[in-house]
């Protein structure tokens, strides 16, 4: 019989009642969450686009903008640190994401070999520090004690290595078959070989979740600027928005209404600022996101 005249008969596997009950609770849960997300969303991007006085006006959710106004996001750009602000924090998550996953790719590579020496004891020790640390007073005098003090490295060195991403990156490591490792020894791999030319592209997913991670962590990161940053023109932009937000409630207690107004948007419009550059990357490695944080949870 041809293709072209079979007759293709479809058989549906019959869903058990309780099956349809949980996926029909499953997609009401889910449509909660995205509404739980996006409405706060919105009402932020529709309040930072408003004109002042129409937000003050306003009652409950604002779902879209009132009066169409870009005069939150002038007041902000008027601020001469933003751009400074901006080109800091690139170099910061440029900078510090290289260095970090660099460095977490090795270690996890050396602590996820079975023959190193040692290392549940380190695995121990590593673990024990993401737990416990020795405070914000001393991790300040040996940032200080370094030399790293009003530095950008301070923001970068000291928190190159995050003990959760390493350990998501061991696992990762674990899981790739021995056999791979070993056929490169006989064909005369070092380590090196092995980790940049069989592990790493293994590992793809993983790095590009570790990636992620890194970035938003470096991108929203300003207790540390705070701490060990003092010159404005080293400002990263979470910090110099921060400062952005303080001066605008201490100067709206002493301004005029037309002021007042305006302060009360722009904390909006710094929110869209400081977090419109993750949402716009993050749909790029949306599809590595649910392999890299899977890798080791199925064996297989």
């Amino acid at each position: 019989m041809s293709a072209k005249g079979s007759v293709v008969v479809k058989h549906k596997m019959k869903q058990s009642l309780g099956s349809r009950i949980f996926d029909v609770c499953n997609v009401i849960f889910m449509l909660s969450l995205i509404l739980v997300i996006l409405i706060p969303l919105l009402h932020v991007v529709s309040a930072s686009f408003s004109t002042p006085s129409s937000y003050v006006r306003h009652e409950g959710l604002m779902l879209h903008p009132v009066d169409f106004s870009l005069e939150a996001y002038k007041a902000v750009a008027r601020n001469k640190n933003i751009l400074t602000g901006y080109m800091n924090t690139i170099f910061i998550v440029v900078v510090g994401t290289t260095i970090s996953i660099i460095f977490t790719l090795i270690a996890a590579y050396c602590l996820s070999r079975k023959n190193v020496m040692w290392s549940n004891i380190l695995m121990m020790g590593i673990v024990f520090s993401m737990y416990f640390s020795g405070g914000m007073i001393p991790f300040y005098l040996v940032v200080k004690g370094v030399g790293l003090n009003n530095s950008i490295w301070a923001l970068i060195i000291p928190s190159a290595i995050s003990t959760y991403n390493l350990i998501i990156m061991r696992t990762a490591m674990v899981s790739v078959p021995d056999s791979l490792e070993e056929s490169a020894k006989l064909d005369g791999a070092n380590h090196w070989t092995i980790l940049w030319k069989i592990m790493v592209p293994l590992v793809k997913p993983t790095i590009a979740v570790i990636c992620l991670y890194y970035a938003v962590s470096n991108w929203n990161a300003w207790f540390n600027a705070m701490l060990f940053i003092r010159d404005k023109a080293g400002y990263p932009l979470q910090l110099v928005l921060r400062e952005i937000l303080i001066q605008n409630d201490a100067s709206s207690m002493t301004a005029g209404a037309d002021d007042y107004l305006i302060s009360e948007t722009i904390q909006f419009a710094t929110i869209v600022v400081a977090t419109l550059p993750i949402l716009t990357i993050y749909p790029f490695i949306q599809k590595y996101f649910v392999k890299g944080v899977m890798i080791g949870a199925v064996k297989g």
